[in-house]
């Protein structure tokens, strides 16, 4: 059964993944560099995931054709979103807390790779109506 500590846990190990991919990457490559070298180190620490998942958008029982993908969608409750730019906009956290929402995902993070250090400025922790219907142990 998922719970906020569940959660709070996975995002812990999940952002402990991200900062060792940082630790030895550094800043200023492609986003598509540090979510090929996450998915090997989430794998690494035995943690499932689904990568570049389409999030399906139903309305009035018909399949919108939105093209939407999560980067990448921890132990089915956890959305992760990678970045790798030189500031956070606004548009990416409405990404985000649409996959969220869309997923019925609880909780989410948006990763920045162009950072000096993820912990301090490279990430950013969203919960929604979901969390709060969790248990909290």
């Amino acid at each position: 059964m998922i719970t906020q500590k569940y959660l709070d846990e996975l995002t812990y190990e999940t952002l402990g993944a991200a900062i060792e991919v940082h630790k030895i990457l550094g800043r200023g490559l492609l986003e598509t560099v540090y979510h090929q070298c996450l998915k090997e180190e989430l794998l690494h620490r035995k943690i499932n995931f689904l990568t570049e998942m389409r999030i399906p958008i139903i309305y009035k029982n018909k399949e919108m054709e939105i093209d939407f993908r999560c980067d990448l969608f921890v132990e089915k409750c956890l959305v992760v979103e990678l970045k790798a730019v030189q500031e956070i906009i606004p548009a990416f956290e409405a990404q985000l807390l649409t996959y969220m929402k869309l997923l019925k995902s609880p909780k989410g993070i948006l990763i920045n790779f162009n950072c000096f250090n993820i912990f301090k400025q490279g990430q950013k922790t969203y919960v929604n109506e979901y969390f709060n219907l969790l248990s909290k142990d």
